[in-house]
């Protein structure tokens, strides 16, 4: 049964199923509706709020560090912010902006750099992004998918998550957006998932805004916790496809009770993160999936 979550500032226990899983995705909106002043406002106050266990990084395009280092060392944060940097400029732009980066170790700790994939990517252009990233910093690549049907455009997709996988980066989901194309299907996010479950890599996603599915006649709006049953079901073979249709959040969170420390590991092993603006606390423990 679904319960409200009470009022309070006593912090919520965020289980290891949910731990750092929710990254802030706020300053890869239009700088008119998301002012760094305020994305980084409400990060701080998220980190150290009644959900600070499930708040992860903070996403930030290359053109927006400049801005985003300057409000930080106004707010003086009391620990540094892990920041997965978003390459809008061109690989080109990775070494210097990660330079800003490590050179203020007291405001940011690079942990993830983030780029989308030219259609036709190969070895080669995975091996230069390896070239520019870090050991110790993970590389997230995001494969095209196609806007629409096309059965031979979505293979080339999915071989192109397999490769980005194959040569130790991590496959990015693209779950929503601003257009209706960027919320792929339920059968593209089952493919995906069964590809990268088939691999072992771990994934992140952008764009998971709700904590369950909605059905709506206007836009597809997938959910975390879906997402999180579906991938459990795609490493025991589960029937995923049912998992991410489902808009039953009792009997999601339900079946996430059962699961034992060991299937919270391999979910968590693949689903590393997941992009939300904003995060779904709220929502999570009203299903009883968090607790005081």
């Amino acid at each position: 049964m679904t319960t409200q979550p009470t009022a309070g500032t006593e912090p919520w226990s965020i289980p290891p199923l949910f731990a750092q899983l929710v990254d802030d995705t706020g300053l890869l909106g239009p700088r008119d509706t998301h002012p760094v002043e305020s994305v980084v406002a409400r990060y701080l106050a998220a980190r150290d709020g009644a959900f600070s266990g499930l708040v992860g990084q903070l996403a930030c395009p290359v053109s927006r560090l400049p801005e985003l280092v300057k409000e930080l060392a106004r707010s003086a944060p009391a620990r540094p912010v892990d920041l997965s940097l978003v390459v809008d400029t061109g690989l080109g732009s990775v070494p210097k902006a990660l330079s800003t980066v490590l050179s203020r170790p007291a405001l940011l700790a690079p942990r993830t750099v983030e780029t989308a994939a030219p259609p036709d990517v190969d070895g080669v252009w995975l091996d230069r992004v390896a070239e520019f990233v870090p050991e110790d910093v993970v590389a997230v690549v995001e494969p095209r998918r196609p806007a629409h049907d096309d059965p031979g455009a979505t293979d080339a997709w999915l071989d192109a998550v397999r490769r980005v996988a194959d040569q130790g980066h991590a496959p990015k989901l693209r779950c929503g957006g601003p257009r209706p194309t960027d919320a792929p299907s339920t059968d593209d996010v089952e493919r995906f998932v069964r590809v990268v479950a088939s691999t072992g890599r771990g994934f992140t996603t952008l764009g998971l805004h709700e904590a369950v599915r909605v059905e709506s006649p206007s836009a597809r709006r997938h959910g975390i916790v879906n997402l999180l049953v579906a991938v459990a079901r795609a490493l025991g073979g589960g029937d995923v496809a049912a998992a991410l249709r489902s808009t039953d959040g009792g009997a999601l969170a339900a079946e996430i009770g059962e699961w034992s420390d060991r299937a919270v590991s391999g979910v968590r092993g693949l689903l590393s993160r997941c992009g939300a603006d904003p995060a779904p606390g709220s929502a999570l423990a009203g299903l009883g999936l968090l607790s005081r």
